[in-house]
């Protein structure tokens, strides 16, 4: 992957954008301890249109089942396999070998809408 550009949302969902509008999706560090000990992920299927907020996956943990929003429109290009036997990987490592889907973006104007990771922090503390 070429240099990416993190964004987040609200509901705890990042994206990182890479040079070709390549978008991978999953749950920011935040999220996967608040979720605690992940067991299973649902992805959405490879070839799916989806659009900005739509629930396209579920994440399991030992507490409670989760929905994912994505947080970007586009085609679902692939889904992170390694989830399938290792979904331990999102605790492990949310924003790199934990990822959970990949997009190729429609619209790169929907990232406006998002929070930088300095933006996301603060958001973060006014949590706490």
């Amino acid at each position: 992957m070429t240099t990416a550009t993190v964004f987040f949302t609200e509901d705890h969902e990042y994206v990182q954008v890479d040079d070709d509008n390549i978008a991978t999706v999953g749950i920011s560090d935040y999220a996967q301890q608040q979720l605690g000990d992940i067991v299973y992920v649902e992805p959405p299927e490879i070839g799916k249109i989806i659009e900005a907020g739509d629930e396209v996956a579920v994440i399991e943990s030992v507490k409670i089942a989760s929905e994912i929003y994505t947080p970007v429109s586009g085609e679902v290009i692939e889904v992170n396999e390694l989830l399938d036997e290792n979904p331990n990987l999102v605790n492990e490592d949310a924003l790199g070998d934990g990822w959970l889907f990949r997009v190729k973006m429609d619209d790169e104007s929907e990232l406006g809408a998002l929070k930088d990771e300095a933006e996301y922090d603060e958001y973060l503390e006014e949590l706490s």
